[in-house]
């Protein structure tokens, strides 16, 4: 897969489609390799007449690591979100991990693109939006919320899912995605035991590096409740969350919507906090239902 230098750091990142079609930029979450964003589900959106984009988040997969800005413990983060307490020293933040994304687009020659975000990355492309607004065609926020800690506090066994000590071998690396899988997944579809194994297996192979997604919550936190600044995005929002989340609760995206204006709203019953392969097809259509109103906007710069 090709590297691009962007905003000081390298990104690793994967297209799919059409150069010559608008460009779809996807942001996965905390922790979570580009590959995520299963190559099936990237497929779909470039059939759709999407130029496709997924990269690893900096601290993640094979972009740039921090590793010589030492490591938050958990402890520390835990303290940070549920009692107030202050955070240790952070490397970077929710907007410098925006900056990223912009810089990909821009080391690839892409001046505007439909931004979605996925968890921590639905943070990321609001603060994308925040900071160049003028760079998104649209704007899908998936399972996040506008860091207002008040509306959206996680479930505790969701909490302990996210704040698990760092396995110390692949099998235990397989076996702690699976069982956190168990916690924050969609109850309302089943879950694939075998190949949430396969797939932990895979990322583990191709990068393990649970220092950095320690330091990936801490930007999190470190970064300023967004509610009030988003009701300044004025490009096509569409808000999409699980019923059944339980790591980001169903209010984070309600708020999400409230705050910025004309915002929809995709609430899905059964969904937690993962794409369970069974709502794609929804996802995908309302994806492409709120690229398309920005093509109705403005179809001299949707290309």
């Amino acid at each position: 897969m090709p590297r691009a230098s962007a905003n000081g750091i390298d990104l690793e990142y994967e297209t799919f489609g059409d150069p010559g079609n608008p460009a779809l930029l996807l942001v996965m979450g905390l922790g979570a390799q580009m590959t995520t964003w299963d190559e099936r589900f990237c497929a779909r959106l470039a059939d759709r007449g999407y130029y496709t984009i997924r990269y690893d988040n900096r601290d993640v997969g094979l972009s740039t690591w921090f590793g010589s800005a030492g490591v938050p413990s958990l402890q520390s983060l835990a303290d940070a979100l549920l009692g107030g307490a202050p955070l240790p020293d952070v490397p970077y933040d929710l907007y410098d991990m925006a900056e990223d994304g912009i810089g990909l687009l821009d080391a690839l020659g892409i001046e505007r693109a439909h931004v979605v975000g996925a968890s921590m990355g639905g943070m990321i492309v609001q603060a994308m939006a925040l900071r160049h607004q003028e760079r998104l065609l649209s704007l899908c926020s998936i399972m996040s919320m506008t860091g207002d800690w008040s509306v959206a506090t996680p479930a505790g066994d969701a909490m302990g899912a996210l704040m698990q000590s760092a396995p110390s071998n692949r099998e235990e690396a397989i076996e702690g995605g699976l069982q956190a899988q168990r916690i924050i997944g969609s109850p309302g579809f089943p879950l694939d035991e075998d190949d949430a194994r396969r797939r932990a297996g895979l990322a583990y192979d191709r990068a393990f590096n649970p220092d950095g997604m320690a330091r990936q919550m801490a930007a999190i936190l470190a970064s300023p409740d967004r509610t009030a600044a988003l009701a300044g995005v004025s490009v096509p929002t569409l808000v999409i969350h699980g019923r059944d989340d339980p790591l980001v609760p169903l209010p984070g995206g309600e708020a999400t919507a409230r705050a910025i204006p004309g915002a929809e709203l995709l609430v899905i019953p059964g969904m937690g906090h993962d794409l369970p392969l069974e709502v794609w097809p929804q996802v995908v259509d309302a994806i492409v239902r709120n690229a398309e109103r920005a093509a109705e906007r403005a179809p001299s710069t949707s290309a």
